[in-house]
């Protein structure tokens, strides 16, 4: 599986921004897929996930600005972030792991794949 993140930038505090991935996964595959984000001497941390039916996780610190979502037919995965805040200033990754019988598509969860990271910076 490879991934391909793009569209990150810099923007002011309060704009938005759009990431993309471009995911080497067939769109009837059931993979769980999502953001993270590692801050400068931060743990990486998750964003938001979003299953093969559509069910999203988002982090608190994210809901209501961030929203996950999927074009299946070319495999590309997005992540519009709104209202965006000098500390959501970090490196994005994209990930995916193969769903498997009783997991949880959730932020919390250990991904297999991952991308090489865009960089968002929010200035004040």
């Amino acid at each position: 599986v490879q991934l391909a993140e793009s569209g990150g930038g810099s923007v002011q505090a309060a704009g938005s921004l759009r990431l993309s991935c471009t995911a080497s996964v067939y769109a009837y595959m059931p993979y769980c897929m999502g953001w993270f984000r590692q801050a400068p001497g931060k743990q990486r941390e998750g964003v938001a996930v979003i299953d093969k039916d559509g069910t999203t996780d988002y982090s608190d610190s994210v809901k209501g600005r961030f929203t996950i979502s999927t074009d299946n037919v070319q495999n590309i995965l997005y992540l519009q972030m709104n209202s965006l805040k000098t500390q959501d200033t970090a490196m994005y990754y994209c990930a995916a792991i193969r769903r498997y019988l009783g997991m949880k598509c959730t932020v919390s969860i250990n991904f297999k794949y991952w991308g090489q990271g865009t960089k968002v910076t929010v200035s004040s």
